[in-house]
């Protein structure tokens, strides 16, 4: 075993690292061997001079190695999952895991938290009262296996070398690294023993990769580093100029999806790219033979009401309410004061600035400044406008979901600059383009 300050020279000097030297380096990293400093030091060789196809790969394998793999080969179904990017008003995997549990896939879908301007899966749940987002290991097969899905948090036994890494790129001005997103979801995955994975990747003002042609090289990367790990994958890139759905926050996104589930109310571009992901999946997953049999099939699953049931038994199963469903509004905390946020002319919603709008529901308490802050499930921003939509002087761009009142006049402000009422509208953009 080489000593991993020789392996950090040789990516620092531009050299190919070999997988046996990555696997090493791996195995001290998820020891304690290797140091923090060391591993700032690769994380800042591999920002610098990159990875190869081979190394990527390498570092991905290691890393999911590193802790427990999940086996669900005893399943009668195909095991799939989605992976996003990250955005504002992204709530698809609330709707996604039921509707391709109805459609007959199995989804045991591993998510995270609220990071930066973006808002977290694991975070929303935890809106929902009793709803336990680690259930213990068994209990999570019986999800899976009983209902189809199960939304839960990543437990410190899979891919615990991701977890040091991560930790240290985040401080280090290191997290813009392909090679090192590309390892860092894809390690997590393969962890969790899927057997097919769609990806989200996200591209415009509220996404962290807001350059399409850096959007388009991380969608890339991740279907072939995917694919040479043994993964079958495929990527969309979709528009994040706009939040996705016409509300932002943890309860107020709760109540938005199981109204999309329920049909009270589905956001047009929100429908758009959940049944664009789902029929991929299904595709993937060999329940449909086409991308467009996959969106009927999906649809259909809405429509019919299957999808909500497995929403609401998943809810159940893992803690929650068992009446969640058909009683949310008893269940979910509510803000005590909301504000209009007004428009100051005539026009339509020329633009957005969705990283703004983010931001705002940090502000107001719903995301963290810091790891381990509290997070309140009840403000947010809802009824935001999308792009292109008609306004009159004073109607409402947007309402606020505040504790206080002075912390309502901060977000209504900065949302007040966010959404520019203009002659124009910025082209809205769903699915751009797909990787395979």
């Amino acid at each position: 075993m080489r000593l991993p300050q020789e392996i950090i020279r040789d990516k620092r000097d531009g050299r190919t690292i070999g997988g046996a030297d990555i696997a090493d380096l791996v195995a001290g990293i998820t020891s304690g061997a290797v140091v923090d400093a060391q591993i700032a030091a690769f994380a800042m060789a591999v920002f610098l001079r990159g990875m190869d196809g081979s190394e990527t790969v390498a570092l991905t394998v290691a890393m999911r190695d590193s802790g427990d793999v999940l086996d669900w080969r005893w399943l009668d179904r195909p095991v799939i999952d989605k992976h996003s990017t990250g955005g504002v008003g992204d709530n698809v995997s609330l709707m996604l895991a039921p509707i391709l549990a109805a459609c007959g896939a199995a989804v045991p879908m591993i998510s995270g938290r609220g990071l930066g301007h973006t808002g977290g899966t694991l975070d929303k749940l935890e809106a929902i009262p009793g709803y336990t987002v680690v259930p213990d290991p068994v209990v999570f097969r019986r999800v899976v296996d009983e209902i189809g899905c199960a939304i839960v948090g990543q437990s410190a036994r899979l891919a615990p070398a991701d977890g040091r890494i991560y930790a240290v790129r985040d401080t280090t001005a290191t997290v813009e690294s392909i090679p090192l997103i590309v390892a860092s979801i894809l390690s997590k995955k393969l962890a969790a023993g899927v057997q097919g994975l769609v990806l989200d990747v996200k591209t415009g003002s509220g996404a962290f990769m807001a350059d399409i042609d850096d959007a388009r090289a991380l969608a890339r990367a991740l279907v072939e580093v995917a694919g040479g790990s043994g993964l079958r994958a495929a990527a969309l890139v979709t528009g994040m100029d706009e939040p996705l759905a016409s509300d932002a926050g943890n309860a107020v996104e709760i109540r938005n999806a199981v109204r999309f589930l329920t049909g009270e109310r589905r956001d047009p571009r929100l429908l758009a790219v959940t049944l664009s992901l789902a029929a991929e999946m299904l595709v993937l997953a060999g329940l449909a033979v086409s991308a467009a049999e996959g969106e009927r099939m999906a649809l259909a699953a809405l429509i019919e009401g299957h999808a909500a049931e497995r929403f609401a038994r998943m809810v159940a199963a893992l803690g929650g309410p068992n009446d969640f469903v058909e009683w949310m509004d008893r269940h979910l905390a509510r803000a005590p004061v909301v504000r209009p946020v007004p428009a100051d002319r005539d026009g339509c919603v020329a633009s957005i600035a969705t990283r703004v709008v983010g931001l705002a529901v940090v502000t107001l308490g719903g995301g963290r400044t810091r790891p381990g802050d509290p997070v309140d499930p009840a403000v947010g921003i809802t009824g935001i406008l999308p792009l292109g939509t008609d306004v009159t002087t004073g109607e409402p761009l947007a309402f606020v979901h505040a504790r206080d009142e002075a912390a309502a006049e901060r977000a209504v402000a900065a949302l007040r600059g966010a959404i520019t009422v203009g002659d124009v509208a910025s082209p809205s953009h769903g699915v751009i383009e797909r990787f395979a």
